[in-house]
């Protein structure tokens, strides 16, 4: 199953013009509400604190291993004309096939939800660390301008909504189910041997680890005849019939 380093906004001296709070305030508040969503869908992640740097976040993923690294900012127009720009940016390396192709999939999909469409663009850059140094396929997305009254009201109002657009993103990246969260129950496998974890809902997925009977297991989600259980440090799809 698929890993993401999540890098919401460090940033807390970007202050929202609505007065509500910071840039790394409402990028992590998106970042909580993506959770469940990653969760149902399999996708395991690895999240920056509000303490760390763009830097520091490139650094600890880069120390790992990961699928794709996401970047979650809201944008400035900045001096002279501050507040009077809209709109979506997805930025990637312009070398990167893979970045390319993510930022393509999260534009196309937050078209769907942002009131100005025409407005969401993908960018290449050389210039911002989270893309340009990353070792995995990065896109940083600059969700809307902070500067501007109407875009952050709409980050403000729409969390859930922009949640779920991008945890879709990501699983069409991915080529994955996209699982609406359930509330999480523990379950417990009932077979005589054991129960194999696929990484895809089907049979003739490959298997990620096989499950003893009588073991307990974290359902959060389902597929057709599947859940998406982890166990311990795996996360998959497991034969729903064989657990209560």
């Amino acid at each position: 199953m698929p890993i993401i380093y999540l890098s919401p906004s460090t940033q807390e001296s970007n202050l929202y013009v609505t007065g509500t709070g910071s840039e790394e305030y409402w990028m992590n508040r998106l970042a909580d509400a993506m959770i469940p969503y990653l969760n149902s869908c399999g996708i395991r992640y690895t999240r920056n604190t509000p303490d760390m740097t763009a830097a520091s976040s490139i650094r600890q993923a880069n120390q790992g291993w990961y699928d794709f690294y996401l970047a979650l900012h809201s944008n400035a127009a900045g001096a002279g004309n501050y507040g009077g720009v809209r709109g979506i940016i997805a930025f990637y390396y312009p070398t990167s096939t893979q970045g390319q192709r993510a930022a393509q999939i999260f534009v196309n999909n937050l078209r769907e939800i942002y009131p100005l469409p025409d407005k969401v663009t993908t960018r290449s850059t050389t210039t911002l660390g989270e893309v340009r140094d990353s070792k995995f396929p990065a896109v940083l997305l600059e969700l809307g301008y902070h500067d501007n009254y109407e875009d952050a009201r709409w980050i403000e109002t729409h969390l859930t909504e922009i949640a779920q657009n991008l945890v879709l993103s990501l699983t069409d990246f991915f080529g994955i189910p996209f699982i609406w969260p359930t509330n999480p129950w523990e379950g417990t496998v009932r077979v005589s041997g054991t129960l194999n974890l696929r990484s895809r809902p089907n049979t003739s997925a490959s298997v990620l680890t096989s499950i003893p009977g009588g073991a307990m297991v974290r359902v959060y989600g389902q597929y057709g005849d599947w859940y998406v259980v982890r166990y311990g440090d795996y996360v998959g799809y497991a034969a729903a019939q064989y657990i209560s």
